[in-house]
C-alpha cells in the first residue's frame, strides 16, 4: 500500500483522540513540573521538555509502524512475543531498581521499561494463537494455552515487583470472552472477588450464611424454572468457603504491611476513625493529596498553572500516575469531564473498528487493545479519585514516561495500520 493510500484510509477520528490526549496531557506535566526558574519548553532537562522529546519518539515511530506491511504484525507475532519474554527475563541479572522495583533498563539516554513492550507483543501474539484456523477456545487444551500466553509475562513482571502492570495483563482475558470462552470462568473470577473483599469485611460467618441463602433461592428456582444441575453449584459453595477460610490467613502472612494498608484504607477495615485517619495521611497520601487536590479545582479551576497543590508538590508523583489530579485542580470538573468523555470516545471508536474487521487476527488484536486501554484508564482513574486502591500504573497517553507513551502508541497505531489494510488480502 502505498504512502497517500494508508493516508486516507487512516482512522482519522481515532488519531485526533490520540493527538488530543497526548497534547493535553503534556500541557498538564509541564504545569506540574513548571517552576518559576524554567526557561523554555525546549529545556530537555525538564521533565516537561523529556516528554516532549518522547512524544516526537512516539511519532517517529508511527512512520516505522506505518512503513512496515500488515501482515508483518501477524507473521511475526510469535518472534516479537519471545523477544518481550527474553526481556522481561533480563531484568533479573540486568535490570535497574527505580522506586523499589527492578523494571527498567538504563540505556544511558533514557530507561526503557520492556512490560510496556510486553503488553503489544502478549496482545499480538494472542491475536495470533486464537485467529489460527485448528484453534477452539471452547476446547480446554486451547484455553490453557491462551491463557499460558498471557499468564507468563504476569509471573515474570509480579518478582519484580510490580503488580500493577502485571494485572494489566490479566485484561486480555476479556478478548477470549469476546472470542467464545465460556463465561463460567468470569462468574468464578467475580465471585472470587468478592469472597475475598467480603472476607475481610464481614468475616468467613457472614459470607458463609451468604453464601447459604443464595443456594437456597437457587433451590426454590429449581423446583420451579431453574434447570441447572445442582451438585456443580454445592461445589461452587463448598470452594468458597474454603477459599474464605484462606482469605484472613493469606491477609496476615501474605500481603505485606503496606498492602494491608491499603486494604484497610480502601475497605475502611480500621474501625477506630484516628487510626484510619492516619492511615489515609500516610500509607494513603498520595491518594488523600489528589482527592483534596481534586476537591480544590471545583467546577472550573482554578485555571492553567494556578493550582496551589500543583505548585505547592502536594502530590507525589504528580506528573505521571497522579497527573489527572493537575487536570482537576487547573481545570475542574469541565477539564476532567472532558479528558473522561475523550478517553471513552476513544475506546468506543476502537469498539466499531474492530467490529468492522474482516480478518480474525485484526479483530481479536484490537479487542487487545480495547482491554489494556480500559484497565490502565478505569484503574487509574479510581485510583486518583480514591475508588481503587493505589497499584501505579499510568493514564495511557497523559502520564510521563518514554516507555509507556511509546508503548500506547506503538499498541494503537498497529492496529490502526491493520484497520486501514482490512479489505485487502494479506501478502
Amino acid at each position: 500500500m502505498s504512502g497517500k493510500n494508508i493516508l486516507k484510509r487512516l482512522d482519522w477520528l481515532t488519531i485526533v483522540f490520540y493527538l488530543l490526549l497526548v497534547g493535553i496531557g503534556w500541557l498538564n506535566i509541564y504545569s506540574s513540573t513548571f517552576t518559576d526558574n524554567n526557561a523554555s519548553i525546549f529545556d530537555f532537562s525538564e521533565l516537561y521538555g523529556k516528554q516532549l522529546l518522547f512524544i516526537i519518539l512516539s511519532f517517529l515511530s508511527v512512520i516505522v509502524i506505518l512503513a512496515l506491511e500488515s501482515g508483518f504484525y501477524e507473521r511475526f507475532s510469535s518472534v516479537l512475543y519471545i523477544i518481550s519474554i527474553v526481556l522481561l527475563l533480563g531484568l533479573f541479572v540486568f535490570g535497574k531498581t527505580i522506586a523499589g522495583a527492578t523494571s527498567w533498563y538504563n540505556l544511558g539516554f533514557f530507561n526503557f521499561q520492556p512490560s510496556e513492550f510486553a503488553k503489544v507483543t502478549t496482545a499480538l501474539a494472542l491475536a495470533k494463537y486464537l485467529s489460527d484456523i485448528q484453534t477452539d477456545i471452547k476446547k480446554r487444551k486451547d484455553q490453557f494455552y491462551a491463557f499460558l500466553i498471557i499468564l507468563v509475562p504476569v509471573i515474570l513482571i509480579i518478582p519484580q515487583p510490580d503488580p500493577g502492570s502485571a494485572l494489566v495483563f490479566l485484561a486480555l482475558i476479556f478478548v477470549l470472552f469476546r472470542e467464545g470462552l465460556p463465561l463460567f470462568y468470569l462468574g468464578i473470577a467475580v465471585l472470587a472477588i468478592l469472597v475475598f473483599v467480603t472476607t475481610l469485611m464481614f468475616g468467613t460467618v457472614w459470607v458463609g450464611i451468604g453464601l447459604s441463602l443464595i443456594i437456597i433461592f437457587f433451590f426454590v428456582l429449581k423446583r420451579t424454572s431453574f434447570k441447572a444441575p445442582i451438585a456443580p453449584i454445592i461445589m461452587v459453595f463448598v470452594a468458597s468457603i474454603l477459599f474464605s477460610l484462606s482469605v484472613n490467613f493469606v491477609f496476615n502472612n501474605v500481603f505485606e504491611q503496606r498492602h494491608r494498608d491499603r486494604f484497610s484504607l480502601w475497605l475502611r477495615l480500621e474501625k477506630d476513625p484516628s487510626k484510619l485517619e492516619l492511615i489515609r495521611k500516610t500509607i494513603g497520601y498520595n491518594t488523600y493529596q489528589s482527592e483534596k487536590a481534586i476537591e480544590s479545582g471545583g467546577f472550573f479551576g482554578k485555571g492553567f498553572l494556578e493550582g496551589t497543590r500543583t505548585k505547592g508538590d502536594f502530590v507525589p508523583e504528580q506528573h505521571s500516575d497522579y497527573i489527572f489530579t493537575t487536570v482537576g485542580e487547573e481545570w475542574g470538573f469541565v477539564g476532567t469531564t472532558t479528558v473522561v468523555i475523550l478517553f471513552t470516545l476513544l475506546l468506543l471508536r476502537l469498539v466499531y473498528l474492530a467490529e468492522r474487521q474482516k480478518n480474525d487476527f485484526s479483530r481479536m488484536y484490537a479487542y487487545g487493545v480495547i482491554s489494556i486501554l480500559l484497565v490502565h484508564y478505569f484503574i487509574n482513574v479510581g485510583m486518583v479519585i480514591g475508588i481503587l486502591p493505589t497499584i501505579g500504573i499510568p493514564l495511557p497517553f497523559f502520564s510521563y514516561g518514554g516507555s509507556s507513551l511509546i508503548g500506547f502508541t506503538a499498541l494503537l497505531f498497529i492496529f490502526l495500520k491493520l484497520d486501514a489494510n482490512r479489505l485487502n488480502e494479506w501478502g
